[in-house]
């Protein structure tokens, strides 16, 4: 599966998309699929390291 990551803190030249394993559920864990998510100010303030 595809997601969008970043090991530094930066603008969106940090961010980079790559190929992740798929996660494996425990027994007491369930696997959800997001069809959709939003960013938002506080997403990119703590992508900049700003608290």
């Amino acid at each position: 599966m595809k997601a969008m990551v970043y090991t530094k803190y930066g603008t969106k030249d940090v961010l980079n998309l790559v190929e992740v394993e798929k996660p494996t559920p425990k027994d007491n864990e369930v696997l959800v699929r997001v069809h959709a998510a939003s960013v938002n100010s506080w997403d990119w303030d703590l992508m900049r390291g700003i608290p």
